[in-house]
């Protein structure tokens, strides 16, 4: 199908937010088999709205609105589609007891400006908001369905899978062109997967692409047909004899979303103590629902004094290694273990940069280690890659090292 993007807002324009919605549109709808073909960003001014539904009704087949229905003034899209399309605004009563229903669940009371969202294009569709209280809407003008969300990410994300996608395969004749599933890999690159899939290539009728969402790889494994199920659960078994150990999830699934499950089923205890990525392997697994399950404490220890402190690291290893070695990695991690009395202390000490970096220790050197009761392992990498990036590489390692344990790997 032909689709287009179009998103509203002055924020999106004028650089003070990122229009990340067309973004995450474009890959749900990738790996249903649908590709977009056009997307654009408009103000908040109604004569470069009704421009803009102009011009893309004319040449597309689907058009995926997001944003601009809300309950203020500036918020436009109902409004400009009516117009544009030759429709009345009217209260849509449907709209209107949805709204309602929102406020009563949350026991808020409901501001009177909240009943503009009901003003809808009249023969709209109602297209359900189970998570916020603007009703998103469906027209359909000559050969071209228009979809309108609103451009909360979480609120349009939940839509366009629920009211959206359906009506989109109903349209392709009910079923979907594509079938993808996704391997996440961390640990090899890009040439380096395709060099493997070159030498050991997929069934025909299975496609191969690749993204990469950074430090990771994404594998798509992409079939249409009846089949399609099938021959994706072959490809994907070829595809793990090719990358195993690298593979770490498949499809929604997360690192730190799979170290957690591990962590839980194991019935094991986690401490974390961590210098350069200041607190960021903590926060990814507090990210995951139930993580007091696991993870006793986090320390943040930055400083030397907090390294001593609350880790008990000798001022013999501070003076003589330093901060950032394979010896005060081991000592930060034994002591985060012996101090909260979890079953494993994991630690993280580096030179994230942009400054501190020495010729013997550049920026992106990084040293990890795992203590537990049976074992201690340590290992020293160098990262490369701006601040943020040697950051998240070393946090994600950091997780990977949990994986790798928990599944008995090394």
């Amino acid at each position: 199908m032909n689709i287009a993007v179009l998103t509203t807002g002055d924020e999106l324009v004028n650089g003070e937010m990122s229009d990340t919605n067309t973004a995450r549109i474009a890959q749900l709808l990738g790996a249903w088999g649908y590709a977009v073909r056009e997307s654009r960003a408009v103000g908040d001014d109604e004569a470069e709205i009704e421009a803009a539904l102009h011009d893309m009704t004319a040449r597309r087949e689907v058009i995926i609105g997001t944003g601009g229905l809300g309950p203020t003034d500036d918020d436009l899209t109902a409004r400009v589609a009516a117009r544009t399309f030759g429709r009345r605004l009217v209260l849509n009563e449907e709209a209107l007891a949805q709204i309602r229903r929102f406020f009563e669940q949350k026991n808020r009371e409901m501001h009177p400006r909240n009943e503009k969202q009901a003003l809808l294009p009249q023969k709209s569709v109602i297209l359900p908001n189970r998570l916020g209280t603007a009703p998103g809407f469906y027209l359909r003008h000559g050969n071209c369905d228009l979809f309108f969300l609103p451009g909360v990410p979480r609120e349009m994300i939940a839509m366009l899978e629920e009211q959206v996608l359906p009506r989109l395969q109903e349209r392709s004749g009910g079923s979907t062109p594509l079938q993808e599933r996704i391997l996440k890999v961390f640990g090899l690159s890009e040439p380096k997967i395709e060099e493997l899939f070159v030498q050991a290539p997929l069934a025909q009728g299975v496609q191969l692409a690749y993204g990469v969402d950074f430090p990771f790889v994404h594998v798509k494994l992409r079939a249409s047909g009846s089949e399609a199920g099938e021959q994706l659960d072959r490809a994907e078994l070829h595809a793990r004899k090719l990358l195993e150990p690298f593979v770490f999830a498949v499809g929604k699934e997360t690192l730190a979303a799979n170290v957690a499950r591990m962590l839980t089923d194991a019935n094991l205890t986690l401490a974390l103590a961590e210098s350069c990525t200041g607190g960021l392997v903590s926060q990814m697994l507090t990210d995951i629902p139930g993580a007091s399950r696991f993870l006793e404490r986090g320390a943040v220890t930055y400083s030397n004094s907090a390294k001593r402190d609350w880790l008990q690291v000798p001022d013999e290893i501070l003076r003589q290694d330093g901060a950032v070695s394979r010896a005060c990695a081991r000592a930060m991690a034994r002591g985060i273990r012996q101090s909260a009395g979890t079953d494993l202390g994991l630690a993280v000490t580096g030179i994230a940069g942009p400054d501190g970096g020495t010729p013997e220790k550049p920026v992106g050197t990084v040293f990890l280690a795992l203590s537990a009761a049976d074992q201690e392992r340590v290992q020293g990498y160098r990262f490369s890659g701006d601040r943020e990036q040697i950051r998240r590489i070393s946090a994600c390692m950091a997780l990977e090292w949990l994986r790798r344990y928990l599944a008995g790997e090394s």
